[in-house]
Parts: structure tokens; sequence; C-alpha cells
């Protein structure tokens, strides 16, 4: 068994690891931003006077 590559592979993937934690916080975020302002969008294209007043003939 090989020691020294045993443990640069052990460290290599504990840095991998480090560096997916912030990545996936960015992605979370851009997401959490992205859901926030579709909601925001969605809530600004209500045209509250559309569809109050229907007109009858009889």
């Amino acid at each position: 068994m090989d020691i020294p590559a045993l443990s640069i592979m052990l460290n290599q993937s504990q840095v991998q690891q480090q560096a997916n934690l912030p990545v996936m916080k960015m992605a979370m975020n851009t997401a959490q931003q992205n859901s926030a302002n579709f909601t925001k969008m969605l809530e600004q294209s209500v045209q509250p006077h559309l569809g109050s007043q229907i007109d009858l003939k009889l």
C-alpha cells in the first residue's frame, strides 16, 4: 500500500469537497434570487382592473 499516494488522494478529495460547498451555496442563493424575482414579476403582471366589469345585454 502506497501511503504517500493515499494521503495525496485523501487531501485532494477534501479540497474538492471544500470547494464544492461555496459553489453549492452560490447556486442556492442564485436560485433563491431567481424565484423571488419570478414571484415579483408575476405579482406585477396581475391587472386588477381587468375582469371586474362584465357587459351584459338581454
